[in-house]
């Protein structure tokens, strides 16, 4: 019998990659397989999670082509990541960056000497006609990080958001602006050309559970599930779809989850993030704090599972990984 991935989880932001984390600690003891890639005809592991990442706040900067989601992704799945922010590389340094401030240049998207090394072979490879996901592939594989790690497209797309101050790039509203801007909606310039690949298709349709990483809706999950096809495939999956709530005790455990919600008309809750899955999932996981949420979401069609669902430490993330991964079983 083929054997077939086991997890796929659909991630972005810093939510998103500590539980794909904890999904992989509760992999962990699941041994990769190896299949040929008719790209290149070389042996290339398959482990039993694929994470699908969001790319749409991919953007350029100092010549270089930066993917912020799949690098939060790499570099926590590799033991990498900043503790404190949650991103970049714990320990960098930003010499670069400095001597650029001497140049001239303004300073607004922080780049860590060691995170520059990242962006530049990605760009140089882009430019030597890899496709992304080749790209991601080769990193994870020299970092040693133990899952599959797949774009949501290989072609470019962009988060654009609309504010009372015009529209703005993710990017410049998220980072540049710090978030201060209203969100009226939201759009993914590129998206009509997205298609998805096969590897994706692949980890989808063989998948034996979806999870929905806890992150943000609108600018996280939302483009991937844009992809055209994407949802269409997702549905007819056989596999079980849980989500995992970004929304705990009214409030986003990190970035502007919430007050997406309540400037584009939701409610500001567990429930509110539930009806923009509807459809889509079968489980929906909520902290103890939402429990009243429950019977509303549930009448939608969804169960419910309720646990401590906030991630403070490593430990934490492969608990919420190991109850996530049974409540899908039980589905």
């Amino acid at each position: 019998m083929e054997r077939r991935d086991r997890v796929v989880a659909l991630a972005g932001g810093v939510g998103g990659a500590r539980l794909a984390h904890g999904l992989l600690l509760a992999l962990g003891d699941e041994s990769p397989y190896e299949r040929i890639d008719p790209a290149d005809a070389q042996p290339s592991p398959i482990y039993p999670l694929t994470v699908v990442c969001n790319t749409a706040d991919d953007f350029d900067l100092y010549g270089l082509r930066i993917s912020p989601d799949c690098d939060t992704v790499l570099y926590t799945l590799a033991g990498l990541a900043n503790p404190e922010t949650g991103w970049g590389i714990a320990g960098d340094i930003a010499n670069a960056l400095d001597m650029l401030r001497r140049y001239g240049a303004e300073i607004w998207f922080w780049l860590g000497d060691r995170d520059l090394a990242t962006h530049i072979l990605r760009t140089e490879r882009l430019r030597a006609g890899w496709p992304l996901s080749a790209v991601m592939r080769a990193f994870g594989q020299a970092l040693g990080v133990q899952a599959n790690l797949l774009p949501m497209c290989e072609e470019p797309v962009a988060t654009l958001l609309r504010t009372s101050e015009g529209e703005l790039a993710f990017q410049e509203y998220f980072v540049r602006r710090r978030q201060n801007d209203t969100v009226l909606g939201v759009r993914f310039e590129g998206i009509e050309q997205a298609r998805v690949s096969g590897a994706v298709r692949d980890a989808i349709t063989q998948a034996q559970a979806i999870i929905f990483c806890p992150s943000n809706p609108f600018v996280s999950i939302g483009p991937v599930l844009a992809v055209p096809g994407m949802r269409d495939l997702i549905v007819a999956a056989s596999a079980p779809k849980v989500a995992v709530s970004p929304i705990v005790g009214g409030a986003a455990i990190k970035g502007p989850a919430a007050a997406m919600l309540a400037s584009m008309g939701y409610e500001v809750s567990a429930y509110g993030v539930a009806t923009l899955y509807a459809g889509l999932i079968q489980g929906f996981v909520i902290d103890r704090a939402d429990a009243a949420d429950a019977a509303r979401i549930e009448a939608l069609g969804i169960r419910v599972f309720v646990t401590d669902a906030v991630m403070r430490d490593q430990v934490g993330r492969e608990r919420l990984a190991r109850e996530v991964l049974r409540f899908a079983e039980e589905l």
